[in-house]
């Protein structure tokens, strides 16, 4: 934890001090302090960049987290935020809010403030309605293959509902914005826009591990874990309805960026093994560290334009997937 904190400090003044003007760091510790004259560089870096560093600790953090839970409740090492069409639901919230804000007039500190988290809100609970409805259509009770098959096809529907949204937009400018914010990115990020996804990082995560013994009954299966007394429809149930409202608020933050949530929980196993109380924390601590890290390359390999981070998520996350599908079918053919 230590060192992940360190790796975290590092990381956030890396953030402040790079980009497409450079800033010692030495002096980015001095505006931080308040030592500092007013001058062009404090406010680079108090008004741009420590807003948007912050915003990105805050999205990797729970992305990260999400994804852990969410590989724990369906007890699949491919399952990410983006496994049950939440992320896509929100997307087409947000969206339709971007869109429609446009061409009602409303203000874009309205927008962002309020219209684009409701609808994002909106959106994901939805889709996660849409999922379980499928999950457990026919009768009997829940499957956790029929709702990760539920969740990829409401995904599909949502993603095409999105670029039909996209394509059909009037105004030049809604599309170039609504095709960022798709692509996921943290340009946008200010101070006024920090204090809902923080604080709903800081209470859901709070929960999860108040929730970790009952996730750590799932790793021994379904029947142990009832056996062992938990219910465990109803508690899946309670916690995709959290993980959801979490991804939720964060891609309305954010935008859709991918991947987090599935590299980061295996990366975290390796250090400090499955046991959620411990893994949870730590997950937070590399997930916040990736993003900022992400995010740094992604206005820095480039610069002076920047480019969407979730390209760069994806980049990296993509062949991640093909080799953790590959483990997976290496481990499934390996004889006993």
């Amino acid at each position: 934890m230590t060192a992940l904190t360190a790796a975290l400090a590092a990381a956030v003044l890396a953030g402040l001090a790079l980009g497409s003007v450079r800033i010692p760091p030495a002096q980015v510790l001095d505006i931080l302090t308040g030592g500092a004259e007013p001058s062009p560089f404090r406010t680079i870096v108090l008004d741009v960049r420590l807003p948007r560093v912050l915003l990105g600790a805050a999205v990797g953090a729970g992305l990260a987290v999400i994804g852990t839970v969410l590989q724990a409740l369906v007890r699949n090492p491919l399952a990410d935020p983006f496994l049950l069409g939440v992320s896509s639901g929100a997307s087409v919230g947000a969206v339709s809010a971007i869109v429609l804000g446009g061409v009602f007039g409303l203000g874009a500190a309205l927008s962002t403030a309020v219209t684009i988290p409701a609808a994002s809100f909106a959106g994901a609970l939805l889709a996660l309605v849409l999922v379980y409805a499928l999950a457990r259509s026919g009768g009997g009770g829940f499957a956790t293959g029929r709702l990760i098959l539920a969740g990829v096809a409401v995904s599909y529907v949502l993603t095409a509902l999105t670029s039909l949204i996209l394509v059909t937009a009037d105004s030049a400018d809604h599309l170039k914005e609504v095709l960022y914010w798709t692509l996921g990115g943290l340009g946008g990020a200010r101070w006024d826009m920090l204090a809902l996804p923080c604080a709903v990082l800081a209470v859901g995560t709070a929960l999860l591990v108040a929730l970790a013994r009952p996730l750590d009954l799932l790793l021994v299966g379904e029947e142990g874990a009832t056996v062992l007394g938990l219910d465990t429809a109803r508690f899946r149930a309670a916690v995709f309805v959290l993980a959801s409202l979490l991804t939720g608020v964060l891609v309305a933050y954010s935008g859709a960026i991918g991947f987090v949530g599935l590299m980061v929980p295996h990366a975290a196993r390796m250090l400090v093994g499955a046991a959620h109380r411990t893994l949870l924390p730590v997950v937070a601590l590399m997930g916040a560290v990736f993003l900022v890290a992400a995010d740094l390359a992604a206005r820095t390999l480039a610069a002076p334009q920047d480019i969407p981070v979730g390209v760069l998520t994806a980049l990296t996350g993509g062949p991640f997937f093909l080799w953790l599908l590959h483990r997976s079918r290496t481990h499934e053919g390996a004889p006993a």
